[in-house]
């Protein structure tokens, strides 16, 4: 297949050629022309996506789940989740904050930047604030309480709900675990012809994806920028110290702390993995929402990974709602960069709070553009640094957004590969170039999962 027909290539020339536009747009003064005329096209790849992420959890954790044979070996795969979920997120805390307090980028930027900034986005903060105060009045267990829906119809309604959701999908896999085979086999058979479904009307939509990403990052620049580049520049230029250690940190978890997982246990080679991964990335990138990515995500590993469906079903989704690494080690470095710009110092205590306070909120974040910056706002009060900071860096939020949900699925996409290792479910191709259908996967799962004669 030539290399334009490749769908990572296509996706990388509607980036390339969505910023080219972007920039001219602002240049030219045509914001209004793309928000009327070209953001729409972003805007209708972004829906589909999201249309289909609500359906793509249900049906995939319900048949992983109940794929899973019997609840010891859910509780082995599920804890084995959680564990590295967890451990690669305080990772990248400590990387982020070991950085920033290496370099102290709060110490560049000049106290009249510091000023317009505070006076441009002081709207945007209040509104943010108040999202926070909610946040912050809640009871300690009040996250566990937000996770189990009153009405299940409710909670399917708001892609902002998908914690809630995930929920629902493993309590009802588990409940087809728990009652004969054959009661559930025609849920099951339902729920799987639903997955099969869903995954078709991906591979439908992505040839929607250099189309959608164009417009998608054609509306970003524009939105940024208004009708003046220099805008966003002089912005980007006063807080590109900061900027640097965000990207710094997303690159060492990429390309450092992921790699050293797949190379400790999986067989998987680095090349095969970046390039597998590529197409979910590129819309990661794009979209800035994880949980729109998942189905994309799914598709990736599945077909170009090798992780069986087995795993992929019930690790991705489940890391799409709680695996945060990009945005906790942002919101490490954006805590302690407010703190450095305002003068204020946050000692080890205060910092190791950071380290606590951003693993249990990255479990409860939303899986959407921008939910972090709400979350750092909690970590912001959390150690005493006002809140009204934020405006600092809210002007170049949306690019480390794009960024740091790069990371958030790259990071989905490894624990996925060395979980299937650990359960002998990773399927290497003959030919070595990672490339295995679903249905490969699927054939193979079913004769494990068929009863011994």
């Amino acid at each position: 297949m030539p290399w334009y027909k490749k769908l990572h290539w296509q996706i990388i020339i509607g980036l390339i050629l969505g910023l080219i536009y972007g920039v001219v747009a602002a240049a030219q003064g045509w914001t209004q022309f793309t928000t009327n005329w070209v953001a729409p096209f972003g805007t209708i790849f972004l829906n589909l996506l999201k249309l289909i992420a609500v359906p793509l959890i249900i049906a995939s954790l319900i048949v992983g789940v109940a794929s899973l044979s019997d609840l010891k070996k859910l509780s082995r795969i599920g804890g084995k989740t959680l564990g590295i979920y967890i451990l690669t997120t305080t990772i990248a805390l400590v990387v982020g904050l070991t950085l920033v307090n290496t370099f102290q980028p709060g110490q560049a930027v000049p106290e009249e930047m510091q000023q317009r900034l505070e006076q441009t986005y002081s709207g945007d903060v209040e509104e943010r604030e108040q999202f926070a105060q909610e946040a912050a009045e809640r009871g300690p267990l009040q996250p566990l309480v937000d996770m189990v829906p009153a009405n299940f119809f409710n909670s399917a309604s708001d892609n902002g709900n998908m914690l809630q959701v995930v929920f629902v999908a493993i309590f009802l896999g588990i409940g087809l675990l728990m009652i004969p085979r054959e009661k559930a086999q025609p849920l099951l058979d339902f729920f799987d012809g639903l997955n099969a479904l869903v995954i078709k009307l991906v591979e439908i939509i992505m040839l929607m994806a250099p189309i959608g990403v164009f417009g998608l990052l054609a509306d970003a620049i524009t939105s940024i920028a208004g009708d003046s580049p220099g805008q966003i520049l002089e912005v980007i230029y006063a807080l590109g110290f900061y900027c640097a250690v965000v990207v710094l940190g997303l690159a060492i978890m990429v390309f450092v702390v992921y790699p050293t997982f797949l190379k400790l246990f999986t067989p998987r080679s680095l090349n095969d993995f970046f390039a597998g991964i590529a197409p979910a990335q590129l819309v990661a990138f794009s979209t800035s929402s994880s949980g729109a990515t998942l189905p994309v995500t799914m598709e990736c590993a599945e077909k170009n990974l090798g992780v069986s469906e087995e795993v992929s079903s019930f690790v991705l989704p489940l890391g799409a709602t709680i695996n945060m690494d990009g945005t906790a080690l942002y919101q490490g470095v954006a805590a302690v960069f407010i703190a450095q710009v305002i003068g204020m110092e946050i000692g080890f205590a205060g910092q190791l709070t950071i380290v606590l306070t951003a693993v249990l909120a990255s479990i409860g974040t939303a899986a959407v553009p921008s939910a972090g910056i709400v979350m750092l706002v909690v970590i912001l009060e959390a150690v005493g640094v006002p809140a009204a900071g934020i405006a600092l860096i809210l002007g170049v939020d949306r690019p480390l957004d794009m960024l740091r949900t790069t990371n958030n699925i790259t990071g989905d996409a490894m624990v996925a590969s060395v979980i299937a290792a650990s359960e002998d479910k990773l399927q290497l191709a003959p030919d070595g170039d990672g490339a295995v259908s679903t249905a490969t996967v699927r054939e193979t799962l079913h004769e494990t999962d068929q009863p011994a004669s």
